[in-house]
């Protein structure tokens, strides 16, 4: 998951930086309105509203102008009802006043990843190399064998497969499968281990040594 935090204030935007890092997502660091237009695609922006070459809110709103899709969170010391108000109505999906926890700013990083994981297109059917995923019908074969899992295997598998050959980070994982990054990813790893035995084919889920897990591609 990669979070593009604009922040301007360096000592507040290493700190959350070195925060959504060890929690498992990919951040990028823009300190003006310039930087946050021209950053890399994301899946969630992390917005102060007070920044040197311009306004946040007007920010907020180019951002949502060019995505339906992209999670915003405004990140601020503007803690007026108006200021609120006014973030929600031009884009933002939710507002964070400063001073705030981690715990708390994790908590709707999670129910805002939720609730665009629900928006985002979902496609029917997914195929990598052997192995088939039938979404709809929640069926798993390979090299047309078809293949018995568990929900939360199943569940587990369609997270990675969504991408193949892109790194899934365990916290994606636990946000797909069990709603929450607040879980033992040990619980992770067992289930992969199962769902690994069971697909009978070595190599098709790839550890991605302190990241995750991928679906190979081909």
């Amino acid at each position: 998951m990669r979070i593009l935090l604009v922040e301007d204030d360096r000592r507040v935007a290493a700190a959350l930086s070195s925060a959504l890092t060890r929690r498992g997502y990919e951040v990028e660091r823009a300190a003006t309105v310039a930087a946050a237009l021209s950053a890399a695609p994301c899946d969630l922006v992390l917005l102060d509203l007070n920044l040197p070459d311009g306004d946040g809110v007007d920010l907020c709103r180019e951002l949502r102008r060019r995505s339906n899709q992209l999670g915003i969170i405004a990140v601020t010391a503007r803690g007026e009802e108006r200021d609120r108000v006014l973030g929600l109505r031009l884009g933002a999906d939710d507002y964070v006043v400063k001073p705030f926890s981690m715990v708390e700013l994790q908590a709707r990083i999670e129910a805002l990843l939720r609730r665009t994981a629900h928006t985002r297109p979902q496609r029917d059917r997914i195929e990598a190399g052997p192995l088939r995923l039938d979404v709809a019908g929640r069926t798993v074969t390979v090299d047309d064998r078809e293949v018995a899992l568990t929900r939360k295997e199943f569940d587990i598998l369609l997270s990675i497969a969504r991408q193949p050959g892109v790194a899934v980070s365990r916290d994606r994982i636990l946000l797909d499968v069990w709603g929450t990054t607040f879980a033992d990813r040990h619980t992770v790893e067992v289930h992969v281990a199962s769902l690994r035995g069971k697909l009978g084919e070595p190599g098709l889920v790839e550890t991605v040594r302190g990241v995750g897990y991928r679906l190979r591609a081909g």
